[in-house]
């Protein structure tokens, strides 16, 4: 009986293992209004490779997208009406420099306006009762768990691919808080740890907010991003100077998130040791 149950297990992780494509490389994106994307996107922007893919984080009937199901990386790549994101151009980045057999896949959970406690399960339920009520609408369709939506889509595409990086883009609200890059290293451990991976095997790439050359509103956040590696060692910066900015000087326009998407491209590949 005892062999029966083992042999019934081991046929169960052997599937798993076989269903999983080791071409499928898999990127968790986060973050506040940047990484929801501001800007609207352009008809250039709708023409993507079907190598590159998103998988919805979300239910949007209107674009024919069901929660955790795999689509055409076209914007949005959020939710259903937000705009242009880092993460458009950092797959496209990817997927044009690597194997034609490598497909890549972003999984994208952001909440403007957000400070990052809100990816803290220890803390968002607090931060959550103070927020503004336009915040707590956007976390709603999130069932008020950030998250923890970002974990179960996480889980859900280790059955389909493999997670190799993960993509930050946040710090506007926690403006001048020092304490910043111990707190973003409390949320990549936590989802390193709920995801079993290796911090050496899943990096943490972190962008910029609009930079001081842009006239950027919360640029002095940029010293305390650049402190980012000294607290996770496989954290990487990637750099906003000359990435254009909207009107506000808070987010980046169309022009902006291309270029800062295709940095965050190249900062991948050259881990994978890819240099352009």
């Amino acid at each position: 009986m005892k062999g029966g149950l083992l042999f019934f297990f081991l046929s169960l992780f052997a599937s798993a293992v076989f269903a999983q494509d080791s071409n499928f490389y898999v990127f968790l994106c986060f973050g506040q209004s940047n990484m929801e994307g501001n800007a609207r996107f352009e008809a250039q922007d709708t023409v993507v490779d079907k190598r590159f893919q998103v998988l919805a984080t979300v239910g949007c009937p209107d674009l024919g997208r069901v929660k955790g199901s795999w689509y055409p990386a076209v914007p949005p790549l959020c939710r259903c009406r937000t705009g242009l994101t880092p993460a458009d151009y950092f797959g496209r980045t990817l997927v044009a420099h690597l194997p034609v057999k490598v497909r890549v896949g972003v999984i994208n959970v952001a909440v403007g306006g957000c400070k990052i406690e809100l990816f803290d399960k220890d803390k968002y339920a607090s931060y959550i009762e103070t927020a503004p009520s336009w915040m707590k609408n956007t976390v709603k369709q999130y069932d008020d768990d950030p998250y923890g939506r970002l974990l179960e889509m996480a889980r859900l595409a280790q059955q389909k691919g493999v997670i190799k990086g993960i993509l930050l883009h946040q710090g506007e609200s926690n403006t001048g808080d020092s304490l910043w890059p111990a707190k973003v290293k409390v949320v990549y451990e936590r989802l390193l740890a709920d995801l079993h991976l290796s911090a050496d095997a899943v990096p943490l790439l972190a962008g910029e907010v609009v930079g001081a050359d842009q006239q950027g509103k919360c640029a002095s956040m940029n010293g305390i991003i650049a402190t980012l590696p000294q607290a996770v060692p496989t954290a990487h910066v990637i750099s906003s100077v000359g990435c254009e900015a909207g009107p506000d000087h808070l987010h980046f326009d169309a022009a902006g998130y291309r270029e800062l998407g295709t940095r965050y491209g190249k900062e991948m590949l050259s881990l994978m040791g890819i240099h352009l």
